[in-house]
């Protein structure tokens, strides 16, 4: 069976670009922090702010184990932080076909200044604190998610032509 798993930072655009991108493919999706939440009947925000972030990462790897396992074609968008803990990014590599959709802290900035609400480890930063924030969490994050097999550039994305490379890819 075919996996793909998107990984990049938050606000890269994985789940929406995974929605498509299973469309076109005719695989199924998987938003692994949906599938997370479905599993454990709490949302990752409940999971952050009850648990902590290190039990939260314990059960995404523990769901991530059991997505790798699924028999069937899918794409899969993975939390931003998925890659990073419990050698998930080897996991999924083992499993897989790996992207990572890079994007600039200045693009990211702009796509999730108005989202902090729904995302527990930005919620309440200002502009300059969310920006500060974002470049650090790449400078460390920015090693593991080129353990991916491919990166492409997020910005512009055109879905059909990856789409295609990905097909190109399994011949």
């Amino acid at each position: 069976m075919d996996k793909i798993f998107l990984i990049g930072y938050m606000g890269s655009g994985k789940s929406t670009l995974g929605k498509k991108l299973a469309s076109k493919l005719g695989y199924h999706f998987i938003d692994l922090d949906k599938y997370i939440e479905e599993e454990y009947g709490m949302s990752v925000s409940d999971i952050f702010a009850n648990k902590g972030q290190s039990e939260f990462r314990a059960m995404e790897h523990n769901t991530l184990k059991k997505v790798v396992e699924l028999k069937q074609n899918m794409v899969v968008a993975c939390g931003g932080g998925t890659p990073c803990y419990y050698n998930n990014i080897e996991l999924m590599n083992n499993h897989g076909t790996t992207i990572y959709i890079k994007m600039s802290a200045d693009t990211l900035v702009n796509r999730l200044i108005n989202a902090k609400s729904h995302r527990p480890l930005i919620d309440g930063k200002t502009h300059d604190e969310l920006k500060q924030y974002i470049v650090e969490h790449l400078e460390k994050r920015e090693d593991i998610y080129h353990k991916a097999q491919y990166t492409i550039k997020g910005k512009d994305l055109n879905t059909d032509e990856l789409a295609m490379f990905i097909q190109e890819q399994k011949v």
